[in-house]
């Protein structure tokens, strides 16, 4: 099996347009993320190894709400998740492989989690 890197932001809470009910329209739904990015590791880490030998993981959180574009509504949270895989695609190419899960956190009755999971890898 090859090295691999694994960075992860999880629980990350943003509010995004998003939905297809029309009580969804118009307005920002918050919506759990957990972002995961799969990438090539250094050879070696050393103590004094500068954050250029791996990603900063602030990006993905910036994925997920800077890089959103403001006053889109997505009709799908699968279309939020795709515009996250691909901006990490786009910002990184040592990026090997993205998944991204989305809880609606507006629909739970419960505490249950509903939502989806993406997952893509480099074309």
């Amino acid at each position: 099996m090859a090295d691999s890197l694994i960075l992860e932001v999880a629980d990350f809470e943003h509010d995004v347009l998003t939905g297809i009910y029309s009580e969804e329209t118009g307005r920002p739904q918050p919506l759990r993320f957990t972002i995961t990015v799969r990438m090539k590791p250094a050879p070696h880490y050393a103590p004094d190894t500068p954050l250029e030998a791996s990603k900063n993981y602030m990006d993905l959180k910036f994925a997920a709400s800077q890089a959103l574009p403001e006053g889109v509504h997505f009709k799908l949270i699968e279309a939020v998740a795709d515009h996250v895989c691909e901006t990490l695609f786009v910002q990184d190419e040592r990026v090997e492989a993205v998944s991204v899960k989305i809880v609606k956190l507006a629909i739970s009755e419960d505490g249950e989690q509903i939502g989806m999971t993406l997952s893509r890898e480099r074309r």
